[in-house]
């Protein structure tokens, strides 16, 4: 058994050699390659409209490893005046996710200002498990983001499916727990895709960009 372990992590280590460890933030790149935030969509906009609003190309704020675009200057300039105000929690990867130290996932359309603060979601999944218990997910994403912050996605999803924290979840649990919340709903019926292909063949926020099993919101100018 510990061998077969071992032959497991062994093959992990091995994808991660042969794709990479992916980017630090939920970036995916534009035609220039400039490494987009949020698939373009402005982040002020959670705040000041309550909706995704696609963001100009020509109205951008780079940050290190990152960069957002705005609807309007006046966004642009709330951003800059206070970066961390506005950013999307957890490197905009999925908060759900991240309560369990997984960097993975970006959906723009999938969304919750809490507490003052900007959480996006992989998937309409991922909102509706985040959602059984924000103060939960908050509470434990925020303990195990520091480790991996600086981590790429795929590396440090990898480690996290490798060597699960002790709280993990399954979806088939999840749904469970939530189906029990709500006698007689409907839990969402969405594919996720698979994880090879969210791990290794298609950046953060693929779903959306592309309109698997949701409108297409396309990739960043």
């Amino acid at each position: 058994m510990q061998g077969r372990w071992w032959q497991g992590l062994l093959g992990l280590l091995a994808l991660v050699g042969l794709y990479g460890c992916g980017t630090p933030y939920a970036t995916v790149p534009n035609a220039e390659g400039r490494p987009v935030m949020l698939l373009g969509h402005d982040p002020v906009a959670y705040f000041t409209r309550q909706q995704p609003l696609r963001g100009d190309p020509a109205l951008r704020v780079d940050l290190p490893q990152r960069s957002y675009y705005f609807a309007t200057r006046e966004h642009m300039a709330l951003f800059q005046a206070d970066p961390a105000r506005y950013e999307p929690q957890y490197g905009g990867f999925c908060a759900s996710g991240a309560a369990f130290a997984i960097k993975l996932g970006s959906d723009p359309t999938a969304w919750a200002v809490y507490q003052g603060r900007l959480f996006i979601f992989g998937d309409i999944l991922g909102q509706t498990a985040w959602q059984l218990d924000p103060a939960w997910n908050v509470a434990h994403g925020d303990e195990q983001w520091p480790a991996i912050r600086d981590t790429g996605w795929r590396a440090a999803s990898l480690a996290a499916y490798a060597n699960k924290v002790p709280y993990y979840q399954t979806g088939a649990q999840i749904k469970a727990e939530w189906l029990a919340r709500h006698p007689g709903g409907r839990y969402p019926d969405y594919d996720p895709g698979g994880m090879v292909t969210n791990l290794f063949l298609k950046p953060p926020g693929w779903r959306a960009a592309e309109g698997f099993g949701q409108p297409a919101l396309g990739y960043p100018r």
